[in-house]
Formats: C-alpha cells, structure tokens, sequence
C-alpha cells in the first residue's frame, strides 16, 4: 500500500488549497487526513468512515472538506480561509484490512 499526498504549498492567509491523496495496493473507503505543526503532537483533521460519516476537528469546521473518488482511489482536503495556525505537514492514511497506511506529508504554511 502507497500513498502519495500533493498539492501543499505557501499561501497568504484567507487564502485556499487543495490537498490530493493517490492511494495504491488500497480501497479508499476509510480515509483521513491529519496534520502536525511545529513542536506539536500529530492531530486529526477531518475523517470518513466506510459509509461516508464525516467528522472534523473543531478547528477546521466550516473552511475544510474531505472527500474521496473511490474509482480513482484519490483523497482530498479542500481547504479555505487559511489561517497562520493551519501551517503544518499534513498527512493522508487509510485503513485498509486492519492496517492503518500513511503518506509522506506535504507540508502547508500559510502567512500572515
């Protein structure tokens, strides 16, 4: 199982972007996208589960939206109204067979 996020970068804030998960050797059913900023724990930014139950942190409520294409086993994070403490890498995993699979992160900072 591989995952390969894109699609993070430098942005002002108010600004948007869109992450992009490629997921291979995996179903896309179970999918999430976290996020680890400086000197903090990785934290969960947005879920779904297998029937499509989504869940966000409160501090992404309302300017983040997860969604899946499972025929083309991509994961996105559309993300809006940045804000300076939403720079972090952020990381994309499935759950596939009882196994819990990430990418390599790509890492999004937002100015002020």
């Amino acid at each position: 199982v591989q995952l390969q996020a894109s699609g993070g970068g430098l942005v002002q804030a108010g600004g948007s972007l869109r992450l992009s998960c490629a997921v291979s050797g995996a179903s896309v059913t179970v999918v999430g996208w976290y996020r680890q900023a400086p000197g903090k724990e990785r934290e969960s930014v947005a879920l779904m589960t297998g029937g499509g139950i989504i869940s966000y942190a409160d501090a992404v409520k309302g300017r983040f939206t997860i969604s899946r294409d499972i025929i083309k086993r991509m994961v996105y994070l559309q993300m809006n109204s940045l804000n300076p403490e939403d720079t972090a890498i952020y990381y994309c995993k499935v759950r596939y067979r009882g196994g819990d699979y990430w990418g390599q992160g790509t890492l999004v900072t937002v100015s002020s």
